[in-house]
């Protein structure tokens, strides 16, 4: 090497672009807490948001079918299979009441595919997504990545953690493109009603926004909360909203990577050139293990439901019994988040904890339960326990934090 290139100064190694985005802090305490089993220590993993149960079997027969066959051996559809897409016309049309066509889905590699390529499709430089707080980590992420700039909007539990049309009009400006709208939610698990839905669509119509909705959890509704999906609710809206989906949470698929985004026609097209180029198409088994999923009855996810809501209403429970934990009962998902400022600024064993991120460390530490701390999703002074584990699991677990701070 010359002396002149030995003194040039070396080139950025990542870009600026991939550099910014943190990792998933959701994703980063469930390996923790597994890396920490395999050592031997007996850790409750609170983190991560996926169901306990298997996928049911005849989803899996489906797949086992799909990789005997040939024809699923090759390149399908970037967008899609047909057949599974007019699957999904149909599970919407029955789950939600929208009507919608083959052309309106994209098929991505699970629901963060469908989130990335919606924002990276509808939003350009200095575009800002108003992301009402507190949110899943990969929200304003995906946002940065299409660069764009999330506008973040708080609602705590004095609200159910659930802005207000109030709210966001404050937080609009002549920049503002697109809402992101979560209902059930995650991390908190609150459930917008129809009137509140209603009341918020109209005023994305009345500013002449987008939204996207993400209805990941639609199936996981407790106590009868009337809710409904925005595009139905507001039917004004469904040439400026797209809805993301999947099989993850409904039927334990966690693992199987098939999620799909809903919306304008145009706008699919555009998203699925990006997935041509991206990923082309999503694995081929998977697609007809959706295919099965969706295709079937109810019957898997309305057991699993059972047991999200007993489980629901124990942790709920056992955290108010912890003095300094205000935890309220959330009514969709399969999470609960609750307030544990009062455990913040008191010393523990000779140390001071001023942050929700230390006391996530500490309880990890010292009693082996892993929970995700509120900074996360963009809101210091919280942690998120999925409740989506086994309920001896449950039980032990909120156990070890009730005396760890008796």
């Amino acid at each position: 090497m010359s002396s002149q290139n030995a003194s040039q100064p070396r080139a950025r190694r990542v870009s600026k672009r991939i550099g910014a985005i943190a990792e998933s802090a959701t994703l980063k305490v469930d390996a923790k807490a597994k890396a920490l089993k395999a050592e031997g220590r007996p850790v409750i993993g609170f983190g991560a948001g996926e169901p306990d149960f298997p996928t049911p079997d005849y989803v899996v027969e489906a797949a086992v079918e799909a990789c005997r066959d040939p024809k699923n051996h090759r390149y399908t559809p970037a967008g899609g299979l047909p057949e599974l897409k007019k699957a999904i016309v149909e599970k919407t049309l029955r789950d939600s009441g929208l009507v919608i066509e083959p052309a309106n889905v994209l098929v991505t590699n699970g629901g963060k595919q469908a989130i990335y390529a919606a924002f990276a499709a509808m939003i350009d430089p200095g575009d800002e997504v108003i992301v009402p707080a507190p949110f899943w980590t990969t929200y304003p992420e995906a946002i940065q990545l299409a660069g764009g700039t999330a506008v973040e909007v708080l609602a705590d539990e004095t609200q159910d953690y659930k802005v207000t049309v109030e709210q966001l009009e404050a937080a609009r400006t002549e920049h503002t493109k697109v809402l992101l709208f979560v209902s059930p939610s995650n991390p908190t698990g609150s459930v917008y009603t129809a009137d509140e839905i209603r009341a918020i669509g109209q005023w994305v119509e009345d500013n002449g926004l987008w939204v996207l909705t993400d209805e990941i959890y639609e199936h996981l509704v407790y106590d009868g909360v009337e809710t409904g999906s925005m595009p139905v609710l507001c039917p004004f809206l469904q040439d400026n909203c797209v809805v993301v989906n999947g099989v993850a949470k409904t039927y334990a698929m966690t693992g199987w990577r098939v999620g799909w985004m809903i919306g304008p026609a145009d706008l699919v097209k555009a998203a699925t050139n990006l997935q041509s180029h991206a990923t082309s198409n999503v694995s081929n088994v998977a697609q007809r293990a959706a295919l099965a999923a969706v295709s079937g009855d109810l019957t898997a996810v309305d057991e699993m439901k059972v047991a999200f809501d007993r489980r629901r209403k124990m942790i709920v429970t056992m955290l108010n019994e912890i003095d300094g934990v205000l935890c309220p009962t959330p009514t969709g998902a399969f999470y609960a988040y609750p307030s544990v400022k009062g455990l913040l600024g008191k010393e523990y064993d000779g140390t001071r904890i001023e942050t929700s991120a230390e006391l996530a460390e500490y309880i990890l530490d010292k009693a082996e339960v892993a929970a995700v701390p509120g900074e996360a999703f963009g809101s210091p002074g919280y942690l998120r326990f999925s409740y989506a584990l086994g309920d001896d699991d449950i039980i032990e677990g909120i156990t070890r934090l009730q005396k760890l701070f008796a």
